[in-house]
């Protein structure tokens, strides 16, 4: 657990998420309790994020993040702006999102044109990401942003200027519903150019043996265990039949990349 010291600024995004600078000298982008989005937020992005980690995906560290109540007092941008009022975020436990670098000294961009979107050192991760997000259902686009590498070679900084990293897990299991409403364009990133290295299944199946060999009932009870009580309203029993739906759901994620594969959008350009 760590402790938030200071806030830097409100974040874009439904969720209304802060950049706070925390105890162990790192940057958060902290999702609070009484976001706009929904409280079980908090576990999809611990849980989610957790189970991506292990199929060696490019997702953020995560942290569980305490916010003193005098903190929150004693700024007053820590709130939820609502349709007709402000009310100040939430005290205790939050989910925190490492920021993947100093964010004085770099930027962070969610929008690459093409001609540097395709040198993107790991672009391939896209479609290992868009595996995990059919596996866990994620109802919204897939969210990435990009950066330069503080300190990097000489030669690779020429080639590779840049690295993904994939965020927002909020939306996995349909948001605050915990249900699977699989549909074919659902977890896809916004533009197909990510996915032009795709040429056939062999493209996802490595993703999919991870998921089927990685995703196990011990690492969902290790990853349950880490969840604050508070987000999930106490209610174990659903995060365990949540986890449970997730162990059946891994037979599933060829089908569902197929299905996505037949769309008129045709999100692989070079899959015949």
């Amino acid at each position: 657990m760590l402790r938030a010291l200071g806030h830097i600024r409100r974040m874009r995004g439904g969720a209304q998420s802060h950049l706070m600078r925390c105890a162990d000298g790192n940057y958060y982008v902290v999702k609070f309790q009484n976001n706009p989005q929904h409280t079980r937020i908090l576990v999809n992005e611990l849980l989610a994020t957790g189970l991506a980690a292990r199929l060696g995906l490019p997702t953020a560290p995560v942290a569980v993040v305490d916010v003193s109540p005098e903190l929150i007092r004693l700024t007053p941008e820590l709130c939820v702006e609502l349709p007709r009022s402000r009310v100040p975020c939430t005290p205790g436990l939050q989910f925190g999102s490492r920021y993947p670098a100093d964010p004085h000294r770099v930027t962070m961009l969610d929008f690459l044109p093409d001609d540097l979107l395709c040198q993107v050192k790991n672009l391939g991760d896209f479609a290992g990401m868009l595996a995990f997000d059919k596996f866990t259902c994620n109802t919204n686009g897939r969210q990435a942003l990009f950066f330069r590498p503080e300190r990097i070679g000489a030669a690779t900084a020429a080639d590779f200027p840049y690295e993904a990293v994939m965020i927002d897990q909020g939306f996995c299991f349909n948001a605050g519903e915990w249900n699977f409403p699989d549909a074919p364009l659902r977890g896809l990133y916004s533009r197909n150019r990510v996915y032009e290295g795709v040429r056939g299944r062999e493209a996802f199946e490595p993703w999919i043996e991870r998921i089927e060999k990685n995703i196990t009932d011990r690492v969902l009870h290790q990853l349950v265990g880490e969840i604050p009580p508070e987000w999930y309203g106490d209610d174990l029993d659903a995060v365990q039949r949540l986890a449970e739906q997730l162990l059946r759901r891994k037979r599933l994620v060829a089908d569902l990349i197929y299905s996505a594969k037949a769309t008129t959008r045709r999100p692989f350009p070079n899959w015949p």
